[in-house]
């Protein structure tokens, strides 16, 4: 399905749901307010309808599930992959306002969550995810960009089943590299652990960029 689908393909609850959330500042609030997916009980990778119907998300299905939502109010559903030397990669929803790139994530670290369209280029908006995606093994190596379109008839929207497919898809996208400093890597990892070492049970939000989040 490459067009957006009419309001009768939606249930009411949905329908509600939708009408209710008209911008990315909106759709980032609710689902940075939903229950983290923490895929206890094995691996999901959920539709909008189904995270919808279970009222929790990690990553992959906040982005579709915004690419959904935000699909019925004028903007395509772009998913931007960003990779990661630890091969756990962040993906989040990307959009364009008066021609700048802002995007709507869910992670456990609130530093990966979404950015303002404050961002020229989808390689700068990719920066602004480089100091807080270091942890223990996270670095980004870097960024590629698809349509949801591009699935054909798949349907990403409504599935009752894992979307593997979508996973395959975001795998097999040419990244464009972004190189970074060995140096910077290594101060940043430092402080992470020196941080995590005393508060172990937080996200760390230090940053310099905090004002460019959209949380």
């Amino acid at each position: 399905m490459s067009n957006p689908p009419g309001p009768e393909s939606f249930t009411k609850r949905e329908q509600r749901l939708i009408q209710s959330l008209r911008s990315p500042a909106q759709v980032q609030r609710f689902f940075s307010s939903m229950p983290y997916n923490r895929e206890r009980n094995g691996g999901t990778l959920r539709s909008f309808r189904e995270v919808v119907r279970s009222n929790e998300a990690h990553c992959l299905e906040a982005a579709v599930g915004a690419a959904v939502i935000l699909e019925q109010h004028g903007y395509p559903p772009l998913l931007l992959d960003i990779e990661s030397q630890d091969l756990l990669d962040h993906v989040i929803f990307v959009f364009q306002k008066d021609g700048l790139w802002g995007s709507i994530g869910r992670s456990r670290d609130i530093g990966l969550h979404g950015r303002r369209p404050l961002f020229r280029s989808l390689r700068d908006l990719t920066w602004s995810y480089f100091d807080p995606y270091v942890d223990f093994s996270g670095r980004i190596k870097g960024y590629g960009l698809t349509n949801l379109y591009e699935l054909g008839n798949y349907d990403w929207r409504f599935a009752t089943k894992n979307m593997t497919k979508i996973e395959n898809h975001l795998r097999a996208l040419p990244h464009r590299r972004l190189p970074s400093s060995d140096k910077r890597y290594q101060k940043l990892l430092a402080r992470y652990k020196k941080y995590k070492k005393r508060y172990p049970d937080r996200s760390p939000a230090y940053y310099d960029n905090r004002n460019q989040w959209m949380i």
